[in-house]
């Protein structure tokens, strides 16, 4: 079992940053691939980004690519989503997810865990 508790949303105008942190319960963190989803209003939840089980490997929707930054920190059951040069169109709830797929994934399906979301808002 693990428990993932997001923190760190707010409200950002655009151009501006923000840094998502997912802490993890559990000793079985380093087992899992990590991923961030994003919900907005009246769409469905969509894959953000996703980092294998070591932290070496890393993927983004194009959307994000060049802005956003996923990392881990095995040692402390963290994973983290860095977001910069925000746009209105990033507003959304942001949902930490585990996988046992150890590249990871993008398909939500595929996640075993998942948070409760933090909200992010970018004004313009």
């Amino acid at each position: 079992q693990v428990q993932l508790v997001e923190s760190g949303g707010g409200l950002v105008q655009a151009g501006g940053s923000l840094r998502l942190s997912c802490a993890a319960s559990g000793r079985t963190f380093s087992s899992y691939g990590m991923g961030w989803f994003r919900q907005a209003p009246g769409k469905e939840r969509e894959f953000v980004a996703t980092i294998t089980l070591s932290g070496r490997g890393t993927e983004y929707t194009d959307s994000v690519r060049g802005r956003f930054t996923i990392s881990r920190d095995n040692a402390k059951n963290t994973v983290t989503l860095q977001m910069n040069s925000l746009k209105p169109e990033d507003t959304a709830v942001y949902y930490c997810a585990a996988t046992r797929k150890m590249w990871g994934s993008r398909t939500a399906g595929e996640y075993d865990y998942w948070g409760q979301g933090t909200q992010v808002t970018v004004s313009s």
